[in-house]
């Protein structure tokens, strides 16, 4: 390994960097103008609850969480990959729990930690967590997959698909279409009604909702973005 990697990848780079970009995303949050839509999410939410949102799309997802409410903790999901380091030690910076591990089309479920974070996830619903993760596949943009309907299924917990937009920002051509939020703007935050899942709920059933969740999620980032463009999403 590379002197520089070793340095990126050390327990103070990684400190320092987490810090940074805590400080950047709270910017970015409190310099904007921002909408919530429904604006009654906060009175009506069934908690705890399993926030879904696009990859690419999230990075603003730990301000969800309303400020001053005790029963408002939350852990979020992110992968083992040393790219999601950083974004677990931002999102502790900002009072976000973290649970490391992701899904896999692939085969590499168990090597990359997915049974033992669906437990971990599972054990903070009944905790009294909100739980936020990203419902693609992985790699493969805007496609649900099956894991957000599993952890409603054997948590017994409602599923919130959300999105959050900004006005200001870089939109990059990578498979996720990350949008990099940017200061100074307006900021949309919208949520769709709760999708449960019931416990016996059968293979058709499982991949009807899926499907539900996947078309909830384009919704909601649709609306989001015309809220902050007057336009669409990218």
């Amino acid at each position: 390994m590379s002197l520089l990697k070793r340095i990126v990848a050390s327990p103070v780079f990684l400190s320092a960097a987490g810090s940074v970009a805590a400080w950047y995303l709270r910017l970015v949050w409190h310099s904007s103008r921002r909408t919530i839509e429904p604006a009654t999410i906060y009175d009506t939410v069934d908690m705890p609850a399993i926030i879904a949102m696009w990859h690419g799309q999230h990075f603003l997802s730990p301000f969800i969480k309303k400020k001053g409410a005790r029963h408002h903790i939350a852990k979020v999901l992110i992968s083992r990959h040393r790219d999601g380091e950083l974004n677990a030690r931002a999102a502790e910076k900002l009072g976000i729990g973290t649970i490391r591990g992701s899904g896999s089309h692939t085969g590499e479920f168990h090597r990359k930690g997915g049974a033992a974070a669906f437990g971990a996830m599972v054990d903070a619903l009944a905790e009294g967590y909100n739980m936020a993760l990203t419902a693609d596949v992985p790699k493969v943009s805007r496609v649900a997959g099956m894991g957000v309907v599993k952890l409603a299924q054997y948590s017994g917990r409602p599923i919130y698909p959300m999105a959050i937009a900004s006005s200001n920002r870089i939109d990059l051509k990578n498979w996720d279409r990350t949008a990099i939020n940017l200061p100074f703007g307006r900021i949309a935050f919208v949520a769709g009604d709760p999708i449960y899942v019931a416990r016996d709920a059968d293979d058709a059933t499982l991949q009807a909702t899926r499907l539900k969740v996947e078309q909830e999620l384009n919704r909601v980032t649709a609306r989001a973005y015309e809220i902050v463009d007057r336009g669409g999403a990218p």
